[in-house]
This record gives C-alpha cells, sequence and structure tokens, in this order.
C-alpha cells in the first residue's frame, strides 16, 4: 500500500532526467574491466536519500534492500541493490583531489583566541584591507580559469538542475540576473579534533607548540550570530536567484568558519563567473555585512546596480561639499536641517537631483532661504564621488524597497537547507561529503520547485490506466 508521500517521491522523481550523469563523469571511469553500475542511478539513489531525509549512507543502503519502492524509483531491482562502498566509489568520482580534504591535516597547533561578535551581528573582519585588495585583483585583471574540487558536482547540478529550471522559467532572465547573497554558519563538531605527532608528552613537555594532525583540517571556530555562541565548522556562503519565487540556489561556496562573507563574496564572484560564463547580473542584493567601498566600485564597473544595506556602524552626517552635508543614507541635509526631496536620476550622466524640502506649488516657504531661484536650491549628487552613499537607486525609494525585499530569498534557501533538509545532522568528517551533501540538497530544492511547477498526478493516471 503506497501512502500520499510515496505518490510524492514517485511525482517529483518521474520528472527528473539524469542521462547526462554517464558523459559527465565518464572520464572518471575505467575503459576496461567489469561494468560499473550506471552512475545515474547512484546519484537518483543518493537525492531519493536526501528527500527521504536519511542522514547516514549505511542505513539508507539497508532502506533499499528493506523497501522496494525505494530501489525502484533509484532505478534498481530490488534484492539487487548497491553496497555502501559502491556510494562512496560515486562520491570519490566527484571529488577530483587525491584527498578527502582540501588543506593538509597537518597544521600547527590552534592557539588564537576567536573573535567574538554581538548578538544578531557577525563578526567582524580580522584582516583590514583584505577585501580591498582582492577586489583590486578582480578589476585589474581577469583571473584564468582554474580547475576547483567542486568541477565535477557543478557540472552536475549545472547542465541537469540549473539549466532546467531557467528553461521553465523558475530563475529569471540570464542575462539580466538578480543575484542575492549570503553566509550561514555549518556546525559539524563540537570541538575541533586533533592528534599529537611529536614525542614531547613522553619527554615530559605538555604545552608543546608542535604540529597536530586534525581530522577536520578546514573547519575552524567561527561566530555564530544567531546562536550568540563559538562554534566549530564550515561557513557556507550561497548564491540565489532573488527573482525567483522557489528562492533556488545557483552556487554555494564552503570555507572555514572564520570566514567573513565579505571574503567569501569576493572568492565566489570569481568561481560563479567561472560557471556561468554567460550569464550576467543586473542587481545584486546583500546585507550590511558586505557594505565595503571596493564592492560598490566593482559592480559599477561591472554595470550591476548594488542594493546592499548600510552598517549601522557608520552613522551621522556627512560633509559633502560646500555648505551641504549629507545623512548616513546618502540624502543631502539643507541649512535648515532638513532632508532634500528626491528629484530623480539622470542615468547617462550618473548623477541624481535633490530639491528643497520646503517648495511648495513653485514657492518656497522657507523663513530662510538658501537661494534666491524662484525654482529654489538644488544639489546634485554624482555616484562616481561615493557609490556607497550615492547608489543608482536611492535607499529610501519605493523601487529600494521593492527589490531589496527579495534579499531574503537567500535566507530561505539556507533554511530549507539547513533545517527542512536538515544540513547539519550528518556525521560527515570531511570536506568532501559535506559538499557533496549541499549539493544533493540544492538538487533536491530544484526538484521540489520543478514538482510545484508543473502539474502531475501520476497517482490517478497508473491507477486508471
Amino acid at each position: 500500500m503506497l501512502v500520499a508521500k510515496d505518490w510524492t517521491f514517485i511525482e517529483k522523481f518521474w520528472l527528473l532526467d539524469l542521462s547526462r550523469t554517464a558523459s559527465l563523469l565518464n572520464s572518471q571511469y575505467a575503459t576496461r574491466g567489469i561494468q560499473a553500475t550506471d552512475p545515474a542511478d547512484l546519484l537518483r539513489a543518493y537525492l531519493l536519500m536526501v528527500q527521504v531525509g536519511q542522514t547516514s549512507i549505511t542505513a539508507w543502503v539497508d532502506e533499499l534492500r528493506r523497501v522496494p519502492l525505494y530501489a525502484i524509483i533509484s532505478g534498481f531491482k530490488p534484492g539487487h541493490t548497491p553496497g555502501v562502498g559502491t556510494f562512496y566509489n560515486l562520491f570519490a568520482r566527484f571529488w577530483p583531489l587525491t584527498s578527502s580534504h582540501i588543506s593538509g591535516q597537518i597544521k600547527p597547533k590552534r592557539n588564537k583566541k576567536p573573535v567574538k561578535g554581538k548578538k544578531g551581528e557577525k563578526a567582524p573582519t580580522t584582516t583590514p584591507k583584505k577585501v580591498e585588495r582582492l577586489v583590486n585583483r578582480l578589476l585589474v585583471r581577469r583571473p584564468a580559469p582554474r580547475a576547483l574540487p567542486t568541477d565535477i558536482l557543478m557540472s552536475l547540478f549545472r547542465e541537469q538542475f540549473v539549466e532546467v529550471s531557467a528553461k521553465l522559467g523558475l530563475i529569471g532572465d540570464v542575462s539580466a540576473l538578480s543575484v542575492a547573497g549570503d553566509g550561514t554558519p555549518i556546525r559539524t563538531a563540537a570541538f575541533p579534533r586533533s592528534k599529537r605527532i611529536c614525542s614531547c608528552r613522553v619527554q615530559g613537555i605538555q604545552d608543546c607548540t608542535c604540529n597536530r594532525l586534525y581530522s577536520q583540517p578546514d573547519c575552524n571556530i567561527g561566530w555564530d550570530s544567531h546562536r550568540n555562541c563559538h562554534y566549530f565548522g564550515y561557513h557556507l556562503y550561497m548564491f540565489t536567484a532573488s527573482d525567483s519565487h522557489a528562492d533556488l540556489p545557483l552556487y554555494p561556496r564552503l570555507g572555514p568558519a572564520s570566514r567573513h562573507d565579505s571574503v567569501s563574496l569576493v572568492v565566489g564572484i570569481k568561481e560563479f563567473e567561472q560557471y556561468y560564463p554567460d550569464w550576467h547580473w543586473k542587481r545584486v542584493l546583500l546585507d550590511a555585512a558586505h557594505d565595503a567601498m571596493p564592492f560598490y566600485r566593482y559592480f559599477e564597473s561591472k554595470g550591476t546596480i548594488p542594493f546592499i544595506d548600510l552598517n549601522k556602524r557608520q552613522t551621522g552626517n556627512k560633509k559633502y561639499k560646500d555648505n551641504i552635508s549629507v545623512s548616513s543614507s546618502g540624502v543631502p541635509i539643507c541649512q535648515k536641517g532638513l532632508a532634500m526631496k528626491d528629484n530623480g536620476y539622470d542615468r547617462s550622466r550618473g548623477r541624481r537631483k535633490y530639491r528643497c524640502p520646503l517648495m511648495q506649488k513653485g514657492v518656497c516657504t522657507c523663513d530662510a532661504p538658501c537661494s534666491n531661484s524662484p525654482y529654489g536650491r538644488c544639489v546634485y549628487t554624482y555616484t562616481k564621488d561615493n557609490p556607497r552613499l550615492f547608489p543608482p537607486v536611492a535607499r529610501d525609494s519605493d523601487m529600494w524597497k521593492d527589490v531589496y525585499k527579495r534579499r531574503t530569498s537567500v535566507e530561505r534557501s539556507n533554511k530549507r537547507e539547513k533545517v527542512d533538509y536538515r544540513l547539519e545532522a550528518a556525521s560527515h568528517r570531511s570536506t568532501k561529503m559535506w559538499i557533496t551533501r549541499i549539493f544533493g540538497i540544492m538538487m533536491c530544492q530544484h526538484l521540489d520547485a520543478w514538482h510545484h511547477e508543473i502539474d502531475i498526478d501520476l497517482k490517478s493516471t497508473l491507477l486508471v490506466a
């Protein structure tokens, strides 16, 4: 007897086409010997495992043998399902590196005290000017494409999921894309695990500074602003299509827990352009953690309109020119202390016009007018002078509010991964497996969107037939 949840799984995987999997992984298999298990069936079985909510490969292998429906959906005959080693062989082919980690396991002892942030705020960056140096590299020269550990998984994800969603109209116009980016903590363990590889303890030296062997060398300690505590694990930075009502992910960037969002954004931009060379960002939506002048300069050079919230740490009025000052949000303040009225943006000149706030029906009602003109005082702010305070779209405008509210799409996507699909529930100890799990969950997010978008009722069709 099939229950409603079983029919949902059947309908979702009925829509899934993984025929390109074998050709994309062709270089990872030998041309001689016993024929290997079809990687498309193994990938389908792994995605079904994620959909079911199972986090252990060993337990999932038992379920495939115990539940014939799961074997049939995956593409196997009941009683002839793959073992644990077969799945891990597939994961090894997803990962082009010889090690399961990106960095070496032997590292110096960690003595650095982690930086603590405030409740609801991300930890401040510990490397001043780092973002500026990284952005300058992108502006001076276009980085040459390089091999990345995620190349194979990204090819599977892009060609069989993202491009399908784009054809279905679930992402938006890829030639004028709106992208939202944000980071989220991934807790992998309670504390750093390391092992002594020296003989200092035998010699009576208890607190030595010799190198240690770490089981998770790519992880470190970071600040979780939501839980208001430190954690050991990764920092996941996610790009999503903000115009997508399904909040679909486009690319993940996994780094150590101590990495700041702004650093992940710089690295993520370079890799995103490598994977999606024909896609163009029309708008980028970011929170206050990315409020740095180098980003505004970079997006201006790329023709991308930045929608970045201002960092509250930098408040107060600032002197602009002559006797005009501007508020923390970039609005000119007249001599009376009032915010001037926005009168439109001239894109050809890259400037915004502001008029006297006390002009009413062509008459200035100010008791101390600052201009003799009947038109009233006008102030122009130029984006090139300060793209952070004077962006092409004013922060207090209706257009800004309408566009920026879609920034939460990346937060909803992260919630789907961490809460609905229980990303942190797995007990992996290698970057290879964590990245594989993240891509598996993102594939399932696209699969869920297809099922919601495409009207299909296999239960009625098959039972009637």
